[in-house]
This record gives C-alpha cells, sequence and structure tokens, in this order.
C-alpha cells in the first residue's frame, strides 16, 4: 500500500524524538531490550526483534511501548487484524501520542483502510505540529487517494519542517511530474541528488519520465552513490531500477538484467511474495459466486480499469477522460475500502463473508462505494476507477454495481511481466521474482477469460497491441462498449491535460508508439521469464 521506505521508518527509533517518556515503566534492562528491537525492526531483522522483545513481552505484555513494538513485526509478517488490535490497546494508554497514531495509521493502511489512516495522520499532526514523518506519510496517502492539493500541501510542511528529508521533497517532485511539469520535475529531482547523490527516490524519479534518457554520466553516478556510507537498502533498490533503465537507454542489455536482479534480491529481503497463498485467495473468491446483483443500471456512472500493472490500464483511462462525459480519476482505493468495511462488519476476512451476500446486502454496497465516489461526477457524469487489482474482484463488482462497465487492459504476458519486474513496485511483491510473475499472470489470465467470456455485455478485454495497430477501430469499439459516443478528443488523447498519478504519467502524453516492446531487444536473457510462463526459449 505504501513504499517500502515508509514502511522501514516507522519502526525506526526517530532520532528527533526523545523515547524516555515512551519507556517509562520499563525497568532498564526492558528498555534496552525495547530499543535493540526497534533497532532490528529498522535494519530488517524481525526474527532479530522478536526475540530481543520475547523476554520484555513475558514481563510487561500491557506496556504501551511494548505493544507497538509486537504490532510492528505483526504487521512485517502480514497479520494486520492483530497488529492493529495491539495497537489500539497501546492507544487507548496514551492517546495524545503523535508517534503512536502514526503508527496506528500506517498499520491501517497496510490493512488496506486508507480513509481511516489519513483520519489518524490527521490527529497525529494536530497533536504534534512538528512531527515531520506524520506530514509526510499524510501527504504520501493523500497522493494515493488523488487528492493531489491536499498532498502538496502535506508535503510542504513537511520540506518546511525538515528541508533536507529525501523522501518528502522526491515525492514534491512527482507530483511535478504528475502534472506533466516535465522540465521542473526533472530540476528538482537533479537538485536533491545535488546535494544527496545517494537520494534513491530521486533517482527513480528521474527514471520515471520515461521520456529522458539517462546516459553514462547517471549510470556511473548511480553506481558511485551506491557505496555512499548514507545510502540505505531502500535507496539502493530505488537506485537499482533506475541504474537499469539507465543501462537500458544506453543500450546495454546485460547489465540491465544484472542490475535489476540485483535490486529484485534485495526488495526480496524485505518483503516476500507467497505465491500459494495468493492463489488461494482468487480460488476462494472466485468460488463463492457472487451471482445476487442489486438492481440492474444501479452503477451505470462508474468504468472499472482493471488488469496487470503495465499492460496499458494508463493509456485506456487517458483516452476515456479525453471524453466529454467522462471524469478520469486515479487508482481509486474506494472498493479496497469498502471490502474491509464489510469484513469489519461481519466479522470475517475478505472473502469469506462473500457467500453470505444477498441482493439488499449488495445493493447497500453498491451505494456505500457510489457515496464514496460521489465527488468524481461532480464535472462529468460518468467516472474511471483504474485500480489494477480489481480484476480479483469482477465477480463482486457485478453483484454490487451491475450496471457498472469493466475493461479488461491485457497487453503480451512477455512485455507486461517484464515491464512489471523493471519497475519500482513498492508493495507489488510479486513483480520481484519470475516464477511469482508468472504466477500472478495465469491468475489474472484465467479470470479475465473467465469474465469476459461469461458477461460480455459488461465486461470488454481491450489488447493493446490491437490499438497500437488500429487506434480508431478500437477506440470506437472501446467507447461503444462504454455507451458513449464517438469524439475525436479521444484520438487526440495525448493532448488532455490532467494529473497523471502512474508510471506511463509522460507516455500516454505522447502520440502511440509501434516501438514500445522491450522484449526482442533483450533477446535470451529473457528466456527465465518465458521459461515461466511455460513460452518457447528463444536464441542459444
Amino acid at each position: 500500500m505504501f513504499g517500502l521506505l515508509d514502511c522501514m521508518q516507522v519502526y525506526a527509533v526517530l532520532p528527533e524524538m526523545n523515547l524516555n517518556p515512551l519507556l517509562q515503566g520499563l525497568d532498564p534492562a526492558a528498555a534496552n531490550q525495547v530499543i535493540a528491537t526497534a533497532q532490528a525492526l529498522e535494519m530488517n531483522r524481525p526474527d532479530q526483534g522478536a526475540g530481543q522483545l520475547a523476554p520484555v513481552l513475558a514481563r510487561y505484555p500491557d506496556h504501551p511501548e511494548v505493544l507497538r513494538m509486537r504490532a510492528s513485526l505483526l504487521s512485517l509478517r502480514g497479520e494486520h487484524k492483530a497488529a492493529l488490535h495491539d495497537m489500539r490497546r497501546a492507544l487507548q494508554q496514551r492517546p495524545q501520542e503523535a508517534l503512536y497514531h502514526n503508527a496506528f495509521a500506517l498499520f491501517l493502511a497496510e490493512a488496506g483502510e486508507l480513509d481511516l489512516a489519513i483520519d489518524g495522520l490527521r490527529h497525529a499532526c494536530e497533536l504534534q505540529p512538528g512531527f515531520v514523518l506524520a506530514w509526510y506519510n499524510l501527504g504520501l496517502f493523500l497522493t494515493r487517494t488523488a487528492r493531489f492539493d491536499e498532498a502538496r500541501n502535506a508535503l510542504r510542511r513537511a520540506v518546511a519542517l525538515a528541508p533536507g528529508y529525501t523522501a518528502a521533497r522526491a515525492q514534491l517532485a512527482d507530483l511535478l511530474r504528475m502534472d506533466n511539469l516535465r522540465d521542473e520535475a526533472i530540476a528538482e529531482y537533479r537538485k536533491l541528488l545535488a546535494e544527496q547523490p545517494w537520494a534513491g527516490m530521486a533517482w527513480w524519479g528521474l527514471a520515471e519520465i520515461k521520456t529522458l534518457r539517462m546516459d553514462t554520466a547517471d549510470s556511473d553516478a548511480i553506481r558511485r552513490a551506491f557505496m555512499h556510507p548514507h545510502a540505505t537498502d531502500g535507496d539502493r533498490i530505488a537506485m537499482g531500477f533506475a541504474l537499469a533503465k539507465s543501462f537500458d537507454d544506453q543500450g546495454r542489455y546485460a547489465e540491465s538484467m544484472q542490475a535489476l536482479a540485483e535490486a529484485n534480491d534485495i526488495a526480496r529481503r524485505h518483503r516476500s511474495w507467497n505465491a500459494p497463498a495468493f492463489e488461494a485467495t482468487v480460488a476462494s473468491i472466485n468460488a463463492a459466486r457472487c451471482t445476487a446483483d442489486a438492481g440492474q443500471e444501479l452503477g451505470s456512472e462508474v468504468i472499472f480499469i482493471v488488469g496487470m500493472p503495465r499492460s496499458g490500464s494508463t493509456l485506456i483511462e487517458q483516452i476515456l477522460a479525453s471524453h466529454s462525459k467522462v471524469e478520469g480519476t486515479a487508482e481509486l482505493a474506494d472498493l479496497p475500502s469498502i471490502i474491509g468495511e464489510a469484513s469489519n462488519r461481519h466479522k470475517k476476512p475478505y472473502p469469506r463473508w462473500l457467500a453470505d451476500m444477498g441482493a439488499d446486502d449488495w445493493r447497500q454496497l453498491g451505494q456505500r462505494y457510489l457515496e464514496r465516489t460521489a465527488h468524481w461526477r461532480k464535472r462529468r457524469p460518468l467516472f474511471t476507477d483504474k485500480l489494477p487489482n480489481n480484476w480479483m474482484h469482477i465477480g463482486m463488482i457485478r453483484a454490487m454495481l451491475p450496471g457498472a462497465r469493466i475493461v479488461i487492459s491485457r497487453r503480451d504476458a512477455l512485455e507486461t511481466c517484464f515491464s512489471c519486474y523493471r519497475q519500482f513496485f513498492p508493495g507489488n511483491d510479486y513483480t520481484r521474482a519470475f516464477s511469482d510473475l508468472a504466477s500472478y499472470w495465469r491468475s489474472f489470465d484465467a479470470a479475465a477469460n473467465h469474465w469476459a467470456e461469461k458477461e460480455p455485455a459488461h465486461v470488454y478485454q481491450h489488447v493493446y497491441e490491437n490499438l497500437v495497430k488500429d487506434p480508431e477501430t478500437h477506440i470506437r469499439e472501446l467507447l461503444a462498449f462504454c455507451g458513449l459516443p464517438f469524439e475525436d478528443a479521444c484520438l487526440r488523447f495525448n493532448e488532455t491535460q490532467r494529473a497523471i498519478g502512474t508510471p506511463s504519467a509522460m507516455q500516454v502524453r505522447e502520440p502511440l508508439r509501434a516501438d514500445t516492446a522491450r522484449a526482442p531487444r533483450y533477446g535470451e536473457l529473457l528466456n527465465p521469464l518465458r521459461e515461466a510462463l511455460g513460452f518457447s526459449l528463444v536464441g542459444n
């Protein structure tokens, strides 16, 4: 849900915080063990941290700081419900502690409760207006929910409090890039790197400007920055992806693949992906058979765009947002938030409660979604919801919003998976290894084909390669599926001005190109990915 750097920072012993009040009530030995736990977590050594905390937990099971440390460990393990329970207990004892509200907000975000996380961060900032990390996290989550003006204000506050705070400055530059202020964004990234050459997020910000060619001066500078004593693993991960992009720009494909492998290896050491558990979850969702509906017209205002990341979904959104009747939004978190609300209400984890739903329940869920997204319909009658992972919830969407249209973005499997592997995707941990990517692709592919065949009037597969070959024909087909009259502006989608918060922000502001495929350039270097996908190998 949020970036690796931020997951690490929240568990750190922040230098500006006076920890003595937090440790009150612990004897000196226990206090030292809590500090050692925090340091182990900061260094991504959860097993070591758990060992340090175990004797303290036995003696002080209700101490708020001990509970905060255990909540941190539980969150790292993906046990979000248990982490939130412990953090609530800690907050009950120290309701005025801003650091605790910040930690609780991050645990909420990991559990999919982004709105509640934002509320918690606002409260943390009110309690302690000089709390830089809370302002930064607030800006990050507001960006995630497409509230860009509010995000800028929060990030500017963080930078004003701590001018050297790399992450906040890089995120502000990211907002410039999203607003299509290319030169201003490049200048901000370069300025930050001149002061802090190890700033990984600034290097990655430059790499995200796909229309910027990174040369040997950049790749040499990144390699030097890797060795800087201030560089963290989070910096090295971001720099690794930027280095790979730089090598790719220079045609140094073997070196690019090596840089990607090293960056993904570091990332996997911090967060792993459980492919069998994911496949089991998808199977449980599919088995629920959400067949009851909420009324045939409910949801006709929304166009869901789903699919694998890096498959052309931002391009679809940009085409639709160029239409006079459609508001282009962002990767909205509203559906996952509604799933979280329903799980709390049913007191069951998703998807176990799906089978309990009746027509009235689905109608209420659909109406709740439309209430949450009402502000996107103030200017235009229709809006897009482009959260790629919603492909898992097509059955649920059909039940709660049967009038909605669902566009599945598809692109060549090899190109899509390789593009995901090349992307610095905090939180998308399946992109770190070819075997995990292939497993995720197969789950997506099966769901996409099933729903497109079952619900052709409401589910449409839009193929990127077909669009590139014959733009007008396939744009007309897309608009017709969405019940929209053809407008010439949709052919000139690159001229549409709007904030775009995805890696394709710069690309969709250019005319369509036929030379975007990367697999041919890498040849047999991609054979391990081909093998994972079950494709024929090339060369020798």
